[in-house]
């Protein structure tokens, strides 16, 4: 990997991080989503002008049927995770969304696409779920599970679409030249119809959200498809199998945030199974 991807694979990582202790702060729920889409847009679209002034095409049927399926798995990935993020901690879902969702990618490729199973491989897999053990903090008693089972559910679902749209998105930008760009703006603009005839009649609710966190919904509008076309920019240079690894960084960031900003409880020992986490990705991408 070269300076220059792993140059935006980090900051895209630090970017990724950063949006999720935004939105697990304003615990938002559809309007929220909904506004981010729209505004998100409105910031970008200076960006997109340009790139049509210098002749990059806006428009073609593989860009609308790759933004439509990226929009609809973007969707329902965050409502999941704001969804998660109201029910556990973020140093729970978090990582538990961007480990399993390299996992879910490996064990798809055993079972469906026929790869071997590789030592380094097997060393990951053992990792990541040890690292998942450690970070839920399961115990044989049921008592003790019931704060952390929400977590795990949400954590793991997420992690599932974040492997599809990930997946959708690296075969647009590496097989067919899909502008990162305007794939991002075009899926955004998708989500924001899809989810209109939900938020039309939640009038107070928008006015709610504006009022209370415009900023940091700005914040997130500006920094959450940064952080994403920054990933599909390195996939242009660099295999997925080098860039998913790399950007998990995040995890270790997320888990940091989440302990120091919002007191969550076990830091130390959800720190280490991160790493574990993080460590398995890598050895999942070596095999």
């Amino acid at each position: 990997m070269s300076l220059y991807v792993l140059g935006l694979v980090l900051t895209a990582a630090i970017l990724h991080a950063s949006w999720n202790l935004l939105a697990k702060k304003t615990k938002g729920k559809t309007p929220f989503i909904w506004l981010q889409y729209i505004v998100s847009n409105i910031l970008f679209l200076p960006v997109l002008i340009y790139q049509a002034k210098q002749g990059q095409a806006v428009y073609s049927h593989t860009l609308l049927w790759f933004s439509l399926s990226s929009s609809v798995l973007h969707l329902v990935y965050f409502i999941v995770l704001q969804k998660g993020y109201l029910k556990a901690d973020l140093s729970v879902v978090y990582p538990l969304a961007r480990g399993s969702a390299p996992l879910v990618s490996f064990i798809v490729a055993i079972l469906f696409l026929h790869e071997k199973l590789k030592f380094s491989s097997v060393a990951g897999l053992l990792l990541i779920v040890g690292g998942v053990l450690i970070i839920t903090g399961l115990s044989f008693k049921k008592e003790n599970n019931n704060k952390i089972i929400p977590g795990i559910t949400y954590g793991l679902l997420t992690g599932l679409f974040i492997a599809l749209y990930t997946f959708n998105d690296a075969v647009a930008v590496k097989n067919y030249a899909v502008s990162p760009l305007i794939l991002t703006l075009t899926a955004n603009l998708f989500s924001a119809i899809f989810l209109f005839p939900f938020v039309i009649r939640q009038k107070d609710e928008l006015k709610r959200e504006i009022k209370e966190h415009k900023w940091i919904m700005i914040a997130i509008a500006l920094l959450s498809p940064a952080a994403y076309i920054l990933v599909l920019e390195a996939l242009k240079y660099a295999p997925l199998s080098v860039v998913a690894p790399a950007r998990e960084t995040s995890i270790l960031l997320g888990v940091f945030m989440g302990s120091k900003v919002f007191n969550e409880d076990d830091g130390k020992r959800r720190l280490i199974a991160s790493a574990l986490i993080l460590g398995g990705i890598v050895a999942l991408s070596l095999g």
